[in-house]
């Protein structure tokens, strides 16, 4: 007891090297993926930059059979054109929507709903598209093109400035273009004749001189952006143009926020001959780094997702990116109000252009060179831990009842306990006749706890409970 109550204190205090991170091979034979979601199960859905929307099953088989296939409303020139985004709308389960960010044949951003098949849960119907927004693109490059459902259940979407390079328009900090914005609109309204409404909280609602789409501006090339699932802040990676790639961080309902492009990049001044506010006014990243002065050759941040998963409780709170050119994967680890950034890697010949989080929160990533998914884990477990890293644990809060599914693991499970915050033993499970652990959890009160399962090998993998 005393032992375990000591590991519990360090694992809340521990500040982690980012040496331990690495990465396993998860899912492979993609071409370009692009974007990786889940809709609310353990399937994840691999976007790939042609127009295909595939789905990988927990134990990494990927279905033969595209989720979606729109290739022929895609335009397929590569570069930072073709479909972009992903998002399931909240209540998927019950309606069946999700929603995607393309370039179409003339080269303009066009955001859709889709709707899932009536008969097979595999499928969507590619006839079902509903046209949400659309809107000019005057370059190639520079789209943005991410999509999330925020806590609040409104759908954002990422744009970039238009593109060539310095933003010529200076459109990021104009008010009248929907080009470097955060977008959020309400996709289960409608209003003025369009197949979305305005949000009333949207910081231009109800203006004759601002787009009232817009949530945020100031946007370079918001390439991906996500919400902490535990806090709601909302965390927007922003590709740079000269020399940094910036991160930026704020609470999700800080409406209005101007991240200052084409004013400065990153913190820096960059062209301050336009439309430029006072600094006081400008919102500045929470991290920053240059191209040729943070070790390896660096170009282009792919953003990512803080960890909230339970199966490595030591990344919990990790915020991690990538670079398009480096190869390496960043973690930023937050210290007394501030974040630290160091880089793991290179992980030659991947060209990262994505991550994912599932729905448990385990962390994905992948790349276009590679056209493999990778999972992030802690390099400090050895095999026989990351195979219980296969365990389910759900639903996660529980009410009454913990189920611990061992159908993926190679070895059977010998015990499962579980302990109180303080390090209390409070619950002791043996002698498991099925691959499916039912653990009564009705005896226990509101709370955090944590689960310690061991193996038959003697091995264990601490998990985190919440009880309702």
């Amino acid at each position: 007891m005393k032992q375990f109550y000591v590991f519990i204190s360090l694992l809340a205090s521990i500040h982690l090297n980012a040496q331990v991170i690495d990465i396993e091979t998860f899912a492979t034979g993609f071409s370009n993926p692009i974007s990786i979601k889940h809709a609310g199960d353990d399937r994840l859905f691999v976007v790939e930059q042609a127009g295909v929307i595939k789905i990988v099953n927990s134990n990494g088989t990927t279905n033969s059979t595209p989720f979606l296939d729109i290739n022929s409303i895609v335009i397929n020139g590569g570069g930072e054109r073709g479909l972009l985004g992903l998002a399931f709308h909240p209540n998927y389960v019950s309606n069946g929507y999700f929603y995607v960010n393309y370039i179409n044949n003339s080269g303009n951003t066009v955001i859709s709903r889709f709707s899932r098949s009536t008969s097979n849960p595999n499928t969507a119907d590619s006839t079902s598209e509903l046209q949400i927004l659309s809107y000019t693109q005057p370059f190639t490059n520079h789209n943005g093109g991410d999509m999330a459902f925020g806590p609040d259940g409104y759908l954002y979407i990422s744009s970039g400035d238009g593109g060539s390079g310095g933003d010529p328009g200076d459109r990021a900090q104009s008010l009248t273009t929907l080009l470097g914005k955060l977008l959020r609109i309400d996709v289960d309204n409608t209003s003025n004749g369009n197949n979305y409404a305005i949000p009333a909280d949207n910081p231009f609602a109800g203006s004759t001189s601002a787009m009232q789409e817009i949530w945020a501006y100031g946007l370079r090339n918001p390439w991906k952006f996500s919400f902490d699932r535990n806090t709601g802040d909302l965390w927007i990676a922003d590709v740079g143009q000269n020399i940094r790639e910036e991160i930026n961080m704020v609470a999700s309902d800080l409406a209005g926020a101007n991240y200052g492009w084409r004013c400065y990049e990153g913190n820096a001044v960059y062209d301050t001959s336009g439309n430029c506010p006072a600094t006081n006014t400008l919102t500045f990243p929470v991290a920053q780094y240059t191209h040729s002065g943070n070790g390896l050759f660096k170009c282009s941040i792919t953003g990512g997702y803080r960890y909230r998963g339970t199966a490595q409780p030591t990344l919990d709170g990790l915020y991690f990116f990538a670079d398009y050119c480096s190869d390496e994967i960043g973690v930023l680890t937050e210290s007394g109000g501030s974040w630290n950034m160091s880089f793991v890697g290179p992980f030659n010949g991947n060209g990262w252009t994505t991550f994912g989080e599932g729905n448990n929160g385990e962390i994905y990533i992948a790349g276009n060179s590679s056209d493999t998914v990778y999972r992030i884990i802690d390099s400090n477990l050895g095999v026989e831990e990351n195979d219980l890293f296969a365990l389910k644990l759900y639903p996660n809060p529980t009410e009454d009842l913990l189920i611990i599914d061992s159908t993926n693991s190679s070895t059977a499970i010998q015990s499962v306990e579980i302990y109180s915050i303080q390090g209390e033993l409070v619950s002791t499970s043996t002698d498991f006749g099925s691959q499916r652990i039912d653990i009564p959890t009705s005896h226990l009160t509101s709370g955090m706890y944590f689960v310690e399962i061991t193996n038959a090998e003697g091995n264990s993998v601490l998990k985190k409970l919440i009880k309702n």
